[in-house]
């Protein structure tokens, strides 16, 4: 497909990312970017697998929560918002191909803090995942290939200038793909894919998903916004007493960091010993972020040093700063802070042209990079908080989330605590047994127990 971008209206290429569940065949989450995605863009994909889809603005009461056995008020009271009817869930098993986003890193230490199993597809051998495959040819057949702009596989399956056919914006195409999903593909019939216990029936990813629910349960379980943060990568650092912590070549500094405590190593042991934990967007490089061991509910902003402190800069990625630092090399320049390199770095955004000469004074590919640099700063401020992604709190140095994530957690354990009662009402349930008792128990190096020592009966006592 050909859309148009948002900063310059120019005709480009977007990439589109799908999460598929195995046994229902639903498309739990879903992403467009404007380059191909990276490691950042598949954790947070897989996050978006676990948060329940909030209903848009011309959605109607059909495309909100229909599955039974939960109701869509309960569901709703979870989550603070009415939920669409698409399924959500904590993956389990995570299959991929064998692109570079997928083998990073950061994609696999984000996989394991969301516990899931790694399953790798085998090399040239696409029936591993050809239920996505299969979607992927269906989504061109059913939706993309009516639409204007589309490109297709082949120049036969193209119109004569699809670039100028090109009518959807990206936040369009995104917003027509989250209905298509939600009314089209999740009630359609699967017809080959319809599971083996149900022998000529019909059924649709919803009504599969409603099975399950009906098989197996439900945990509704809903992740908490700091969740965003312990997906990004991770970086291992010391603290310097004056300038903060340096992340890619780049100092960061907050008030926070003036503490004394953050001057010495920290108490972390093993690989990282000694090192302080940050954490770090690469689609937005002017902040990172930083959790106190003290409060482990409050992360901080962490600025970059360049930044003035009368205003903001225009966002810049990871591909920004290194153009960044190479330019000051080129340049030979010995900075004493980072607030030098701010002039650079806006020749190099082409901050310093004025919006109504951009398009002529830019080449296509400079474009092509400005406008691809402004949706990755949207996708990450969209990623964020709400308090954060709407700009409130942007100055702060501490991020202060909203009382309606803490409501809801309460509510969870207030309920697991109820059903928890309900279920040992009336007798008291047998403590677990201690950690290695069936060994003790089993070894035949265990002395016999000598009767004459009261601590011995005791232990005999609390056995029996």
């Amino acid at each position: 497909m050909k859309v148009r971008e948002s900063v310059f209206g120019d005709p480009v290429s977007v990439m589109l990312t799908i999460a598929l569940d195995l046994f229902t065949h639903s498309i739990v989450a879903f992403r467009l970017t404007l380059v191909s995605d990276t490691s950042v863009d598949i954790a947070m994909l897989l996050r978006d697998v676990m948060l329940p889809l909030p209903m848009r603005e011309g959605w109607d009461g059909d495309m909100e929560w229909p599955y039974p056995g939960v109701p869509a008020a309960l569901v709703a009271q979870f989550a603070g918002h009415r939920v669409a009817a698409l399924p959500f869930f904590a993956p389990e098993t995570v299959t991929t191909d064998h692109g570079s986003p997928y083998k990073n890193h950061h994609v696999v230490e984000a996989e394991r803090t969301l516990g899931c199993n790694i399953l790798a597809a085998r090399t040239l051998r696409p029936t591993d995942k050809f239920a996505v495959e299969r979607a992927f040819s269906a989504i061109n057949s059913l939706l993309l290939e009516h639409l204007l702009g589309f490109t297709g596989a082949d120049v036969a399956d193209r119109g004569a200038d699809p670039e100028a056919d090109a009518a959807l914006t990206m936040s369009q195409m995104e917003h027509l793909i989250a209905t298509w999903v939600v009314k089209i593909w999740q009630n359609r019939i699967l017809g080959e894919y319809a599971p083996a216990w149900g022998p000529g029936e019909d059924h649709s990813p919803n009504s599969l998903f409603a099975a399950a629910m009906q098989q197996g349960g439900f945990a509704l379980q809903i992740p908490r916004p700091e969740l965003y943060y312990g997906l990004l990568k991770a970086h291992y650092v010391r603290i310097h007493p004056r300038r903060g912590v340096k992340i890619g070549g780049l100092w960061y500094h907050a008030v926070v960091l003036d503490d004394p405590r953050f001057h010495v190593p920290s108490t972390r042991g093993g690989r990282h010993e000694g090192k302080w934990v940050i954490r770090s967007d690469r689609r937005d490089r002017r902040t990172v972020f930083f959790q106190d061991d003290m409060e482990p509910d409050r992360w901080h902003v962490l600025r970059w040093s360049g930044v003035p402190p009368e205003g903001e800069i225009p966002a810049f990625s990871d591909r920004a700063a290194e153009a960044l630092l190479a330019e000051a090399r080129r340049r030979g320049l010995a900075p004493r802070s980072d607030a030098e390199l701010l002039p650079v770095l806006l020749e190099l955004l082409g901050s310093a042209i004025p919006v109504a000469l951009w398009p002529t004074q830019m080449t296509k590919r400079e474009r092509s990079r400005r406008s691809r640099q402004h949706a990755q700063t949207e996708a990450a401020a969209a990623d964020r908080a709400p308090a954060a992604a709407s700009g409130r709190g942007r100055d702060a140095e501490v991020l202060a989330w909203p009382e309606q994530a803490r409501t809801v957690q309460d509510r969870v354990d207030a309920d697991r605590h109820r059903r928890r009662e309900a279920a040992t009402a009336g007798r008291r349930p047998a403590p677990p047994p201690r950690l290695g008792e069936v060994l003790r128990r089993r070894t035949l190096f265990l002395l016999p127990l000598d009767e004459d020592e009261p601590e011995a009966v005791a232990r005999s006592e609390e056995r029996r």
